[in-house]
Parts: structure tokens; C-alpha cells; sequence
């Protein structure tokens, strides 16, 4: 991996992958829903919609996306809480031109007011399908009772009354405030060279000067301290997430955390997989994940559950919680679970896209990117006293919360299950 910073705080990272055929071309900038008040909320994601639809040299979204499927390529981008990204994938022959549109639409979109009007129902829609879709809102739901009413938990796509109302004004005052140059990182990863690399940023993102105008929201405590949030619809299937405040991204135990999450929920093997589905019956989908922000962090486990036995499912759920708090996991148990992390961490790095995202992000929000064997270091160092020890500091049950979506009215009904 190789990593230049340009005078005007720009940042390019690389990573030369001869043996792929394909290139990866990711912008990355410090931006989202945590960079937004309450006015605004909404508007990075929306503002990634815009970039798509015309600048300076393809002038329309048609001109834009018939470039990229003139060459096989596949574009997108996302939205998180703390980074924005847009990215182009193509055979590595063609990078230059993902760096052409890319750089275009990125310095030069024009945002049109009449574009912006049409993106509204666009994202009206997508807001509608989120809201039609449990398995999404009930983990947006969770971070709004883990986090409160601030950025940190507020979804990322907004309110209706921001993807009515924001104006074109709001989306250029947004972008020159944070489209900056030192709080952007391009990562290409594939079959490219780094001194090209170099050569075409120069070429095709000719950046101002500029700063960056404001950080992202400092985390408040959340003192709210209701335990369970229910959203009473009618599903046919029930969906639950149970969980912990956790750890942030760059916390001397965020590895030790990611190894208790596999072996309590990261697979087919995992303690609540076989616990709460194979062994009893209750879900269909279930998983345990962490969230891990720059100051931050969540565990988790999700289910989707029988609406009629869902107290059984939240009360499995916290005796697996319960089970683990403390305990000296067997070593083979361990072992699995460390060989599936570097092994999941294996196949990321086959993927450009994949690997761009994961240097890309590193470099982005704490200046230096980690290498895949300092990634596989951490997580060897890992024992069985460490997954013990995090696992007694985080589980308690005045910590302890939960969010349903399906048929229930009563949140008491939880209250009485949700005890480790």
C-alpha cells in the first residue's frame, strides 16, 4: 500500500493487485448524517443522489451512467454517519475514465433545480421502501434508543420535511463546507501503478484550496432511560434487535469485541444461531454485529422472529448474552472464531472495491490505514482472558436494550424477558 498527500491536504492511497483484472476507484469524504442538524437532516445522502445527475463534461445522468456501462463498470455510492462515498469499478484498463466521471461530477456537478425537484420523489421512495422494509427500520429504531435525538441517532435518508424543503442554497453551502480537499481520500486498488494513480488525480481533481468548515457533532450521553422501543405493524414476521452500547473503532479491545460477536452471533456455527434457531425453533434470520464509530459503539443481535413467540426469542437471545458474560470460552471455540475473521478478512482483500473501503475508510477518519497484517496481528492477539474481560464490561442489564417492529402493543411483555 502506498499513500501520497497532495499540498492542498488532498490524500491518495493505493494498493497495486497485479493478479486482478479490475480496478476499484473510491471517493471518500467526512461527511453524513453525524455533519448535519436537525434543518439539514437528510441532506448528504441526498446531496449523493445529485452528484450523479450532471456536471461539467457529462452533463446529464444519462451522459453519466451511459460512460460507465459503455465500459461494463458498476457505480454507486452510500451514505453513512460519519463518510461518504462514491465509487466506480471497471477492468483496470479503463480506471482513467472512472476517475473522469468520478472527478466531474464530484468538482463540478451543477445541481439543476429542476433535477433537484425530480430527485425528490426519487427519495420519497426510497424513504417509503425503508419504512415498508422491518428488517431496516428496526435497526434504525435501535440506534435512536441507543443514542437519543442527536446525529449519532438519526437515520441517514432524513425527514420528509428536509427531502421536501432543502434547497439548492443548502446543497452548495453543505458541499463547500465539507467537499474539501484535506477531508477527501481517493483509494484505487487493482491492477494500476502508484505513480499513475498520482498523475491522473492531477489530471482529473483539480481541487481549490480549501478547509474544511466544521467537525461532526460531538457524542452527547443519551440519559433517556427507556429500554425497550416498539413499532406496532402489522408483519407477518416479527423483528428484533437486542443489544449494548459497545466500543469505539480505535479502543484497545475493538478486535476482542469483533471475536465475541462472531462467536456469539457472526455465523451458522455461533452460539445464537444454533441456541435460538437450530435448537428451539424461534427465528428465521439471526446475527451478531458490532457498530463501530470514532467515539462510539454498538453490539447487537438482530432476529427475525415468530410474532407469537417473540418473548421466547428476546429471552434466548439474553440467555445466550447471559451464558457468555465472564466466561473463559473454550480455546477451540476461539480459534474458530479468530480463523473466520482473518478468513472473512481473506476474501475482502480478492475484492478491489472491498479493499479500496477498507484502506480508504482507515485513512479517512484516522490517518493512517491499517495493512491486512496488521488487521490479522490484532486479532491473533486475541485470548480467551480478553473476550472474558469485555465481555463482564459490557454486559449489564442496566445497559441492556432492545427494538421490536411487528404486531405488539405491550412493552412490559419484553420488560419482564429482557434480563441477562
Amino acid at each position: 500500500m502506498q499513500k501520497e498527500t497532495f499540498t492542498n491536504g488532498l490524500r491518495v492511497v493505493t494498493h497495486e493487485l497485479p493478479g486482478t483484472q479490475a480496478a476499484t476507484v473510491l471517493i471518500l469524504v467526512g461527511a453524513g448524517s453525524r455533519y448535519e442538524t436537525r434543518e439539514i437532516n437528510g441532506i448528504s445522502h441526498f446531496l449523493e443522489h445529485m452528484f450523479f445527475k450532471g456536471a461539467k463534461k457529462y452533463k446529464t445522468a444519462k451522459e453519466v451512467s451511459e460512460k460507465i456501462d459503455g465500459m461494463g463498470g458498476d457505480f454507486n455510492a452510500f451514505t453513512g454517519k460519519e463518510y461518504v462515498g462514491y465509487y466506480v469499478k471497471a477492468a483496470s484498463h479503463h480506471y482513467e475514465t472512472a476517475m473522469d466521471v468520478l472527478g466531474d461530477m464530484l468538482l463540478f456537478c451543477n445541481l439543476d433545480q429542476k433535477e433537484i425537484d425530480k430527485e425528490r420523489g426519487v427519495i420519497m421512495e426510497e424513504y417509503n421502501m425503508y419504512q415498508d422494509t422491518p428488517m431496516y427500520q428496526v435497526g434504525w429504531d435501535f440506534e435512536r434508543l441507543m443514542y437519543g435525538d442527536q446525529p449519532m441517532g438519526w437515520d441517514q435518508v432524513g425527514t420528509k420535511e428536509v427531502i421536501n424543503g432543502v434547497t439548492r442554497e443548502q446543497f452548495f453551502d453543505y458541499k463547500n463546507a465539507l467537499y474539501s480537499p484535506d477531508n477527501v481520500v481517493i483509494s484505487v486498488v487493482g491492477n494500476v501503478k502508484h505513480d499513475d494513480v498520482l498523475e491522473k488525480v492531477r489530471t482529473y481533481f483539480p481541487f481549490q484550496d480549501g478547509k474544511k468548515q466544521y467537525d461532526s457533532a460531538a457524542l452527547q450521553p443519551n440519559d433517556d432511560t427507556t429500554r425497550v422501543k416498539l413499532q406496532t405493524k402489522k408483519t407477518e414476521q416479527g423483528h428484533v434487535v437486542v443489544g449494548f452500547p459497545g466500543y469505539a473503532e480505535e479502543h484497545p479491545d475493538h478486535y476482542a469485541l469483533k471475536v465475541l460477536s462472531v462467536i456469539l452471533g457472526g455465523n451458522m456455527s455461533s452460539r445464537m444461531f444454533l441456541a435460538v434457531r437450530e435448537d428451539k425453533g424461534l427465528s428465521y434470520y439471526i446475527s451478531t454485529s458490532t457498530d463501530d464509530y470514532l467515539d462510539s459503539g454498538i453490539i447487537s443481535t438482530r432476529a427475525g422472529v415468530d410474532t407469537k413467540r417473540t418473548p421466547l426469542a428476546v429471552e434466548a437471545i439474553c440467555q445466550e448474552y447471559r451464558k457468555i458474560r465472564g466466561e473463559k470460552v473454550p480455546e477451540a471455540e476461539l480459534k474458530k472464531a479468530k480463523e473466520y475473521l482473518k478468513g472473512k478478512l481473506a476474501l475482502r482483500l480478492e475484492d478491489s472495491e472491498e479493499y479500496a473501503h477498507l484502506i480508504g475508510k482507515d485513512e479517512l477518519l484516522h490517518g493512517k490505514a491499517k495493512t491486512p497484517q496488521e488487521i490479522v496481528a490484532e486479532v491473533e492477539k486475541v485470548s480467551t482472558d480478553d473476550v472474558a474481560r469485555v465481555s463482564a464490561d459490557l454486559f449489564h442489564d442496566d445497559k441492556l436494550r432492545m427494538a421490536a417492529i411487528g404486531p405488539y402493543e405491550d412493552a412490559a411483555v419484553f420488560e419482564k424477558v429482557l434480563h441477562i
